[in-house]
């Protein structure tokens, strides 16, 4: 599964994928293939990168176009 936003995150903070590998604790080339779509995320790993960047994972995932949901959301989604 391809994660577009990974990238587009990381560019706009300017940062390497070299920097984003080391804080996840993974090779570069591997973090480049979840980049490019080549090969699929570990969840444990989703859910550090959407902590990282501070966005939720839906957001980090494209299932919506909100990074950060609003309070109101969050306690509707937990029931």
């Amino acid at each position: 599964m391809h994660f577009r936003r990974i990238r587009d995150l990381r560019e706009d903070a300017d940062l390497t994928q070299t920097q984003i590998a080391e804080h996840l604790g993974i090779a570069q080339t591997v973090y480049s293939r979840y980049e490019r779509g080549y090969q699929t995320i570990p969840l444990h790993l989703l859910i550090r990168l959407a902590d990282f960047y501070n966005v939720s994972l839906d957001y980090l995932t494209g299932r919506c176009d909100q990074a950060n949901p609003s309070p109101a959301n969050e306690k509707t989604q937990k029931r």
